[in-house]
């Protein structure tokens, strides 16, 4: 009996011990599975640190991750059921997270995804990973995704509220992260009623707008909810967050409640916003499409029959459309940056709806002999319902430009068209309309806003550039480099050979020579104290650095690790690309200032090596004044006059002849359109342009820009990459053989040339 029990036992252990072998087996087999899901999950984790409200739980993470186990694809083969898996779980994670990010972060989100699964694949090494996100290199980041993840990456995201609806429950809140043009009360209160407005007919989809006082509202409306199985809609949260803590304990910990009820919030980005609620809800963005198509069928969606038949005027449903085209075009130029807007205004659906409204009532009372009033038109609609909105002179005159191109009795001809193949459709009911609409281009190229075709190029580039930027700052700031140097050795390295090359100070004996009696001399005097400034502390912060590490001395040394220009330099200097480029910049502007002391006035300058380029023009007009008082000419009568030479840098052996005066300068590169014909003025060839600005009484006639306004461009200038009051300079006036309003819509400005 003994011998019999303990064969059993030993029998027992032997199988224990195969089954042990057989689950370490499968375990290593499974390892790329966890090793995937550690990926994904820690990238989820580290883009809370892009914005605050990204915040995912690890238990979130866990049902993504059971859920794709469950429904991946099966094999008998291990090794293809490991693929599964890994492929589903990816594209469910994926699709999970980009769905509560807003637009310029899921680019940032699935360009980081290609780089770690490559990274840990040994595809790409540490260094070509540092190498690509410092270097600012974007040609083809998004071919790149597509290679490395698969096409279906690449493609736009388009956010279902139904499956999301689903997807959810009674104690898991639905939390949309607000933009402009993005509020998604209009969305939830039509897939309320589509799934419920039959079975819960008294049961009303609830809505508050939180903010102070409306806890007590707010908290009734929760516990009607939660008993009849209706919706609750809580608006702009970042307004009343003392009530979130109170939400949340209060859905957690009910015992009994409808399984139809939900949470819907709406909020704007808060730093103080309660994480438990974001780990345990279910987040979404609700941003406006991008593109024509999308923006155009959103708008006419919401367009009943009976509004499009609201006026028998004929007029009435092809001025309704070119709106609602204006509508889109307006908050598709934002993506191009300076050359869509010189400031991002927030164009919404109440300016369109205003819009609307005013041409309703403009055809109403029209006298049907007179006809529309296109004046009146223009003005309404590029001064006071969307230019109401903008600050900006220049945009201002766009958006003028726009109602004057687009809005007359010319829009009614055969020939019309916003752009080729976009043009005003005839249709007799909004199907009609949504029809033609979906046969619009997905991806539209920007010559549809007037554009020039490479202003697609400048927004990949920046876009790309932004998102490299973005996973700089990110990434941990630990000692090593995956093997190589620390990053103490580098900054080092780096501060020795800086210093090496920086320029020595300034002579004061030099500056003392010069007198101050020219107003030139005045302001090279000024810039130099300027750049004198520049060197001094760019020499201390190296010196520093190779002694001892404090609060901003680490902040110069994380910068210049990665790339980019210290705080300390960059609020006493200029804008840059990359430390690299800054410093180049550093000593091109010493070199012109030490040339200007040692050899002479030069006979060009190079306007991007200014401080205050404004300064450097009134300098100039005040010389030239003193030496035209005998004329009669006063300083508040003189203007700027320009022409394009046709010579280029090294053409320039001597200032400009006396009897015309001025100087030469360069270092202006056109955006926004290509140099013109090189036989008549000389252009932008090689990103070198040449004028001379030439002072002239406003009596002289004879060239005032002000009479050739038929043949000439106003084009502004501007010395930094944005474009804004603080950063304008003046305007030049180049010649064009087209209609100035095209280079208008095209926002063709010129810029001081970044090295």
């Amino acid at each position: 009996m003994v011998f019999s029990i303990n064969f059993k036992v030993s029998e027992k252990l032997n199988i224990a011990a195969e089954t042990e072998v057989k689950i370490n087996t499968a375990r290593e087999e499974y390892r790329p599975v966890a090793g995937r899901g550690s990926i994904l999950y820690f990238l989820i984790v580290e883009m809370s640190l892009v914005n605050v409200m990204y915040q995912t739980s690890l238990r979130q993470f866990l049902g993504i991750f059971d859920l794709s186990v469950e429904r991946s694809r099966k094999s008998q083969i291990t090794a293809k059921r490991v693929v599964y898996i890994i492929e589903h779980l990816t594209y469910e994670v994926f699709k999970y997270t980009v769905r509560g990010l807003y637009e310029n972060h899921r680019f940032l989100f699935t360009l980081l995804l290609a780089l770690k699964i490559d990274l840990q694949a040994k595809k790409i090494s540490h260094t070509e990973f540092e190498t690509l996100s410092k270097g600012n290199f974007s040609k083809n980041a998004r071919h790149y995704i597509a290679e490395s993840l698969g096409g279906k990456y690449v493609e736009g995201f388009i956010l279902e509220m139904e499956a999301m609806w689903t997807e959810s429950d009674c104690r898991t809140p639905l939390t949309c992260f607000l933009s402009v043009g993005s509020d998604p009360t209009e969305n939830i209160e039509q897939l309320y009623k589509r799934n419920f407005l039959f079975s819960f007919q008294n049961i009303p989809c609830r809505a508050i707008s939180m903010g102070q006082g409306q806890e007590v509202h707010a908290r009734r409306l929760l516990n009607q909810c939660m008993q009849d199985g209706g919706w609750l809609l809580l608006q702009n949260c970042h307004l009343g967050l003392e009530f979130l803590s109170e939400l949340m304990d209060t859905i957690a910990t009910t015992e009994s409640m409808s399984e139809s009820f939900r949470t819907w919030i709406t909020t704007e980005a808060h730093p103080e916003f309660p994480i438990n609620l974001l780990q345990s809800s279910i987040k979404f963005t609700n941003e406006p499409p991008q593109g024509v198509k999308a923006g155009l069928k959103r708008t006419y969606s919401a367009v009943t029959q009976d509004h499009l038949e609201v006026s028998n005027m004929p007029q009435w449903k092809p001025l309704l459309y070119a709106v609602a085209f204006l509508h889109t075009t307006v908050q598709e130029r934002r993506k191009f940056g300076p050359l869509g807007w010189n400031i991002p205004y927030e164009f919404n659906q109440a300016d369109f709806a205003a819009s609307v409204q005013f041409v309703q009532n403009h055809l109403d009372d029209m006298d049907i002999k007179r006809g529309v009033n296109w004046s009146c038109v223009r003005y309404m609609l590029g001064e006071v319902q969307y230019g109401g909105r903008v600050t900006d002179d220049l945009d201002k005159a766009l958006l003028n430009t726009y109602a004057r191109v687009w809005f007359g009795e010319h829009m009614f001809s055969e020939n019309f068209c916003f752009y080729k193949d976009y043009v005003i459709p005839k249709g007799k009911t909004v199907e009609d309309y949504l029809q033609y609409i979906e046969q619009l281009p997905v991806i539209d190229t920007p010559e549809v806003f007037g554009l020039h075709p490479n202003a697609d190029i400048t927004y990949q580039t920046n876009l790309a550039n932004e998102t490299l930027s973005t996973i700089v700052s990110i990434q941990p700031k630990d000692s090593g480099t995956g093997g190589g140097e620390t990053r103490e050795a580098v900054v080092q390295r780096l501060a020795d050979e800086m210093l090496e090359k920086l320029p020595p100070d300034y002579n004061p004996h030099e500056l003392q020579k010069m007198g101050a009696i020219q107003p030139i001399n005045i302001f090279l005097h000024q810039e130099i104290d300027r750049m004198q400034h520049v060197i001094s502390r760019v020499r201390t912060t190296l010196t520093d650095l190779k002694l001892a590490i404090d609060e901003e001395l680490q902040d110069a040394l994380d910068n210049m690790y990665d790339a980019r220009i210290p705080k300390l330099w960059f609020r006493i200097s200029w804008e840059s690309a990359t430390l690299g480029f800054w410093f180049t910049e550093l000593l091109e502007r010493n070199q012109q200032f030490s040339s200007w002391l040692q050899d002479g006035r030069p006979n060009q300058f190079w306007m991007t090596g200014f401080f205050n380029p404004q300064g450097f023009l009134t300098a100039m007009r005040q010389e030239t004044t003193r030496m035209n008082v005998a004329k009669g000419w006063a300083l508040d009568s003189v203007v700027l006059h320009n022409e394009v030479t046709k010579m280029m840098k090294e053409d320039v052996v001597g200032p400009p002849p006396a009897d015309i005066g001025g100087v030469y300068i360069y270092g202006l590169f056109l955006e926004g359109a290509v140099l013109w014909n090189v036989q008549q003025a000389s252009m932008l060839l090689l990103c070198l342009d040449l004028f001379f600005p030439l002072p002239m009484n406003t009596s002289y006639s004879l060239h005032d820009p002000k009479k050739q306004q038929g043949s000439l461009y106003s084009c502004p200038v501007y010395k930094k990459p944005r474009r804004t009051d603080l950063t304008y300079i003046f305007s030049l006036y180049l010649k064009t053989v087209q209609n100035p309003d095209h280079w208008t819509l095209r926002g063709v400005a010129l810029k001081q040339l970044q090295v």
